[in-house]
């Protein structure tokens, strides 16, 4: 009798639009729901749509230590797909025209933005103080012996290094993480610890995948290969960023609500009818 009191529950929270009330006095009430965490249960109504992977999907409690790392591209896409920043939807953002192939899986960190913080990093690793932020979140390339064949997927990460690179005197880092657990990568804590080959693989792709044949000119500079305890500071600092960009645009609306309420026209009072 419970299970099938427990299914009509299932098909209740699913089909039937209760009130969020009504819902948690359900389960207080009716023993055979007993199975159902409450507030999972509250979060299915909550999110009826897909969470937008840049916004919607946590970091992870225990950053910049473990991630969570959003995938785009895997090794075998002969596309490059990149996160729409408006929908959140994965859309083609170019064919790969030349026979670079990404040595990696690669995606970004959600809940990130690299803006004033990073540059400054940047700047005073360099000596310089004309770089700027890319304007994205942060990028993150994840190793793993595992085929994943498909991107549009989160994963657990840990972060051992990264690549500073300088793309038309923006700050565009790539960090290195390996997949929490993997059977081959797992123990790896510091990118020192990877072999030369697997390492210069991505090196070479990330400062040569935006070169036209031909054209001897250089876009992207790698700046510097940085450790572990730098790769969390570079994380640090976009999950600062990522607060201030979203800060800041708090205010500006509020402050555009506001105006837009003192400029609009009062309704004419009505006279009183004797």
């Amino acid at each position: 009798m419970q299970k099938y009191e427990h299914n009509f529950f299932v098909f209740a929270v699913v089909f039937i639009p209760l009130h969020k009330y009504q819902i948690r006095t359900y389960i207080m009430k009716n023993q055979a729901t007993q199975a159902f965490n409450t507030e999972d249960t509250l979060s299915l109504l909550d999110l009826r749509f897909k969470a937008h992977p840049w916004h919607g999907i946590n970091i992870g409690k225990e950053a910049p230590d473990t991630i969570t790392a959003f995938i785009e591209i895997v090794p075998t896409d002969t596309v490059k797909y990149e996160v729409d920043k408006r929908t959140g939807y994965l859309c083609v953002d170019r064919p790969q025209k030349y026979s670079n192939v990404v040595p990696a899986l690669y995606g970004f960190v959600p809940q990130t933005y690299c803006g004033e913080k990073v540059a400054e990093l940047s700047n005073y690793r360099m000596y310089r103080d004309d770089i700027v932020g890319d304007g994205d979140p942060l990028d993150i390339c994840v190793l793993t012996e595992k085929d994943i064949t498909h991107g549009d997927i989160i994963m657990k990460v840990r972060p051992i290094g990264g690549l500073r690179l300088i793309d038309g005197g923006e700050a565009d880092d790539k960090l290195i993480a390996v997949l929490d657990n993997d059977s081959v990568y797992g123990d790896f804590n510091d990118i020192s610890q990877l072999p030369f080959l697997v390492l210069e693989r991505i090196r070479h792709y990330f400062t040569t995948y935006k070169d036209i044949p031909g054209n001897p000119e250089r876009r992207c500079m790698l700046a510097a290969t940085y450790g572990v305890e730098e790769a969390k500071d570079v994380i640090r600092r976009a999950m600062l960023d990522y607060h201030k960009l979203f800060e800041d645009k708090k205010a500006t609306d509020k402050a555009k609500t506001e105006k837009e309420s003192d400029t609009k026209p009062s309704a004419p009072r009505r006279k009183k009818t004797e």
